[in-house]
């Protein structure tokens, strides 16, 4: 044990022995041949290839379970099939044998009232399928289908007609509406450079007032400086004084002259600041009545489709009051209560 020795020492002298120990002790394990390990571990390498070997065999055991789930799916689908084919054609050779048992020509309810043997004595093919004058039948069905796509024609020539003269009246609108902002965009530009040079005419002469107001106020002051200055009395072989320059002005009148020119500034200011809310305020109103004439576009646009539409709804009413023969080639429930139920 030190004495003398410093926390600081006490802990590096540890530090230096506890290492000294570990490496000891790692000598002693590394050359120590009865524990020590040389090369690989052959028993862990055998141990891997038989686990490896094991999942293999695994996985080919399931695959073979799945081949084999497939075949068997696959073999029942196929029989399956078979039976639904048998069981169709089983069910086609009974309805062909009930046809031939209980559906002869002389069991149907299309024979004559005049001759009730009629269809026992005529032959199938040359048969009709349907007795004249039955319902249903039309004999002038090609003249009605004619006069259907004439009236068809003539309703697309005249909705045709009706959607240019509307594509026109809104292009009219339109011209009509852009000629109404470039108007109103010129005068605003006329009524701009009007106010502009309004404003220039003004400065211009508020220049000039002020320019006048100085030299009047330099001539006074001259003036006064003439009636009041004494008499120059020269020495004999000297020239009298030659300065001629106006006193200056009195600090009472560069105060007054310098207020004059702020609120010169400030009046200015003002009027510029009072035009440009007027150019706003006039983009603003123009703005605001394009945005209404579209609205208004809009809504006539909508109200011409809907007259449209009723007018359309009318005259198809109309054409139906006007041919009632128009559903002759209808053929309803009752046409087939006529004949058997027979699917051939």
């Amino acid at each position: 044990m030190f004495i003398n020795e410093l926390p600081s020492e006490r802990i590096a002298r540890l530090n230096l022995e506890k290492r000294r120990n570990n490496e000891a002790e790692r000598r002693e394990r590394i050359f120590n041949e009865k524990v020590r390990t040389i090369g690989i571990d052959k028993d862990t390498l055998d141990m891997q290839v038989k686990e490896k070997k094991k999942q293999e065999e695994d996985m080919k055991k399931e695959e073979d379970a799945c081949d084999a789930d497939v075949l068997r799916d696959s073999k029942t689908a196929r029989i399956l099939q078979q039976r639904q084919v048998k069981e169709k054609r089983e069910m086609e050779k009974d309805i062909v044998t009930f046809r031939r048992q209980y559906q002869q020509p002389e069991h149907r309810q299309e024979f004559d009232l005049n001759d009730p043997d009629r269809s026992k004595k005529t032959d199938q093919c040359d048969a009709q399928m349907m007795l004249p004058g039955l319902v249903g039948e039309e004999p002038e069905s090609e003249i009605r289908l004619q006069r259907q796509k004439e009236q068809l024609r003539e309703w697309l020539l005249q909705q045709q007609n009706d959607q240019a003269a509307e594509r026109h009246q809104q292009k009219l609108e339109e011209q009509h509406c852009d000629q109404s902002r470039a108007d109103m965009e010129n005068e605003a530009m006329q009524l701009k450079i009007l106010e502009m040079e309004k404003r220039k005419a003004a400065v211009i002469a508020t220049k000039d007032y002020n320019l006048a107001m100085v030299e009047e106020k330099r001539r006074q002051q001259a003036d006064v400086d003439t009636e009041c200055a004494p008499s120059v009395v020269g020495v004999l072989g000297l020239n009298p004084s030659s300065d001629r320059r106006l006193p200056p002005e009195s600090p009472q009148q560069i105060v007054q002259f310098q207020k004059y020119q702020i609120d010169e500034k400030k009046r200015i200011e003002f009027e510029k600041k009072q035009e440009e809310e007027r150019v706003v305020r006039f983009s603003l109103d123009l703005n605001r009545t394009a945005l209404l004439r579209e609205r208004q576009q809009a809504r006539l646009k909508k109200q011409q489709r809907q007259h449209l539409d009723s007018t359309n709804v009318q005259l198809a009413q109309t054409h139906k009051q006007q041919d009632p023969d128009i559903k002759r080639g209808y053929i309803d429930d009752s046409f087939f209560s006529k004949f058997n139920t027979c699917s051939r």
